[in-house]
């Protein structure tokens, strides 16, 4: 029976374009914290584990629409996300730091406010905090743009289409090892929970994943694939 087969994996939906949590080795396979950490989850449920690699908004999307049973994409809670999302526990907390050019002007975060244009990743809280009205702390939908990838945002930094980058501290690293003349600003931008989410009310999922997740909290298993991936500072 096909839903006999569905009850023996576990799939995760992502966008393989957010390292160290989630980036795809040279065989195309998704690997990265998120990965490692939905293997682990599945494998206390019993569960083979599928990654579904797609843009980040489809990503959402595929919850909602029971195409994937799990999200685990750097994803941060938040409350209109919430409406449509059931999150787990917090297993990893992110920050939100702006790159810049080694030679740019912009100093701190108020520098942004100054007719600049900035790159973010669509859909991801980076991109509507940013994009926000200047009273609700952004700095306005004209002065953003939204990339399908955190990559293409560095691209267009490094082309000069864009004056800087909103992302999470971690690609952000790996973006600035990667690609010289960038620079990361020394005041973080914002700092959140990254947590994994289901659709709205699958509550016997949203149990069962997060529990498995808290023990691994709990037994420091979490904390060995952070440390596998992220250097202490």
């Amino acid at each position: 029976a096909a839903s006999d087969v569905y009850k023996r994996q576990l799939i995760m939906s992502t966008n393989a374009a957010f390292p160290p949590y989630e980036m795809t080795d040279d065989s195309g396979n998704v690997v990265g914290i998120d990965a490692e950490i939905a293997g682990a989850i599945a494998d206390k449920l019993g569960l083979e584990l599928q990654i579904d690699d797609m843009e980040f908004t489809s990503a959402l999307t595929a919850v909602q629409n029971n195409a994937a049973d799990v999200i685990l994409a750097g994803l941060t809670y938040d409350e209109e996300r919430d409406k449509v999302l059931d999150f787990t526990e917090s297993y990893s907390t992110g920050v939100q730091v702006i790159i810049v050019t080694e030679d740019s002007d912009i100093a701190t975060s108020e520098d942004l406010a100054n007719d600049k244009m900035i790159g973010t990743q669509a859909g991801t809280t980076g991109w509507s905090y940013a994009s926000a009205s200047p009273e609700d702390g952004g700095y306005g939908e004209d002065h953003v743009n939204g990339y399908d990838s955190g990559a293409l945002a560095v691209q267009a930094l490094l082309n000069g289409q864009i004056d800087a980058v909103i992302i999470d501290s971690a690609p952000a690293q790996e973006y600035v090892n990667a690609n010289k003349g960038l620079k990361i600003l020394e005041t973080p931008w914002i700092t959140e929970d990254y947590c994994a989410a289901v659709d709205e009310g699958n509550e016997a999922l949203l149990t069962a994943i997060n529990n498995a997740l808290v023990e691994m909290i709990e037994d420091g298993t979490v904390q060995e694939i952070l440390d596998k991936y992220i250097a202490a500072e």
